[in-house]
């Protein structure tokens, strides 16, 4: 695939002024195009040398700018190929100085050379980012975890293609977003070279490492892997045996897969959720158990490649927009292979829900209840009250609509009711403010008449 024009990635950006869940995270001034990173890892140490190449353009005039850097220590910082008139790292920001102002419309390259033992932010999510396992590494970014192993502009509107290679002791496998381009074994160490050529959030971006080895998943249609120690193939075989199935859904109601593979991580160690990043999932070999007890997660993981990586919330406050749907799509596969209907488990989820404090407003939930279980399912019920009123013909146009209009763009919840009210008979604004923006719990509505 193609490159994404300059142009389009900035405008794409334009918007990336901080965001008020994350007030520390993220930087004014200029959007990032690429980013170039090189890295080398001791596994052993947990020591890492890189070197981060950034093109970036100016959105207004800059004396200065700040990337978003946590935990480890910048050695060099040029601007245009000079040496920055001045430099100063804080716990979370690198704010630069180039020697001449750049001017607004003007791309620029940054180039930052750092060192240090990487180790995850705090955030009042817990420890998010770079993390070590008994042995290897994982990179879980969100939402604010990417500054943990490299300089960025850590908002999730700003999104950004990419080039990573990454050298380690060669008995280890590693895996970065987007397409293998390279592998190279020099003595004991080996080099991968990866490049994602579709647009990305950083903290979509990510690194594992661990001794894996790999398993097919699906020989028809889109490619997909499992990653994962070798006494657990037996279990993984059964476990993401209906993996293609829930892929030939997922293309089927929301189109297009939209990256060139999948990849699951299964890690040697426990983990208490799994993950998504861009292009792959991460699970724990505590989620593998061989009669299918993750099957719900192993839907809602892959579904995210559609809603959360293709589709990112341009805001932390629309994050509905990711979880309900992911959340949805695991109803949609229930019903598909037979288990309960998605009827059936808007009903379920409803009455648990009734029962539970109304005091979150998932169209806004406020920082400290983004990652609520109550928004997930609450979103996951305003598509279900949203397909009883439109029916399956244009619920499901809708959707793959939206899925092909912001193809690996940002989006919004305003821009996603004003698709909605576009293909929908009768007005749909009191719907969704019932449902996202009151703290009271709607009743579903009636099915349409068909």
């Amino acid at each position: 695939m193609a490159r994404p024009t300059s142009t389009a990635l900035a405008a794409a950006g334009a918007r990336s002024l901080g965001d008020p869940y994350l007030p520390t995270s993220g930087n004014g001034g200029y959007t990032v195009l690429h980013y170039d990173i090189d890295c080398d890892y001791r596994v052993s140490s947990n020591r890492l040398s890189a070197t981060a190449t950034i093109t970036a353009v100016a959105t207004q005039r800059l004396s200065s700018f700040s990337l978003d850097f946590a935990g480890l220590v910048a050695s060099k910082v040029s601007v245009d190929g000079h040496r920055s008139a001045h430099l100063t790292q804080t716990a979370r920001k690198l704010v630069v100085t180039p020697l001449t102002p750049l001017n607004k419309g003007v791309e620029f390259t940054v180039v930052v050379k750092y060192s240090g033992q990487p180790k995850p932010v705090r955030s009042q999510w817990g420890e998010v980012g770079w993390e070590e396992l008994t042995d290897g590494v994982i990179v879980a970014g969100q939402p604010s975890g990417a500054p943990s192993w490299f300089p960025c502009n850590d908002h999730p509107s700003n999104k950004a293609t990419y080039t990573i290679a990454f050298t380690a002791e060669s008995a280890y496998r590693v895996l970065c977003n987007g397409e293998l381009l390279k592998k190279t074994q020099r003595a004991s160490r080996t080099r991968w070279e990866f490049r994602s050529s579709e647009p990305l959030a950083t903290y979509l971006a990510t690194v594992q490492i661990g001794l894996y080895e790999t398993m097919h998943v699906s020989q028809d249609g889109v490619p997909q892997f499992v990653l994962l120690p070798d006494d657990l193939r037996p279990n993984a075989l059964a476990d993401f045996e209906a993996q293609g199935r829930m892929m030939a859904l997922f293309e089927r109601l929301f189109g297009e897969y939209p990256f060139d593979d999948y990849t699951v991580v299964v890690t040697d160690d426990e983990l208490e959720i799994p993950l998504e990043a861009q292009g792959l999932a991460i699970f724990g070999r505590n989620h593998i158990d061989g009669v299918g007890g993750s099957e719900r997660l192993i839907a809602h993981e892959l579904s995210h490649q559609w809603f959360g990586n293709s589709l990112t919330a341009a805001h932390w406050k629309d994050i509905w927009l990711h979880e309900g749907f992911a959340c949805y799509a695991e109803w949609l596969w229930s019903e598909e292979s037979g288990s309960l209907t998605a009827d059936d488990c808007a009903t379920a989820a409803w009455t648990r829900l009734n029962r539970l404090p109304k005091d979150l407003m998932i169209g806004d939930p406020g920082a400290a209840r983004m990652f609520d279980d109550r928004l997930y399912k609450r979103g996951a019920l305003t598509l279900h009250a949203l397909r009883r009123t439109l029916g399956d013909d244009i619920f499901f146009r809708v959707l793959r609509e939206w899925v092909a209009a912001h193809r690996h763009g940002s989006v919004s919840t305003p821009e996603f009711v004003a698709l909605v009210q576009s293909h929908s008979p009768a007005p749909v604004g009191a719907l969704f403010a019932a449902w996202l923006d009151q703290h009271a719990l709607p009743k579903l509505p009636r099915r349409a008449p068909r």
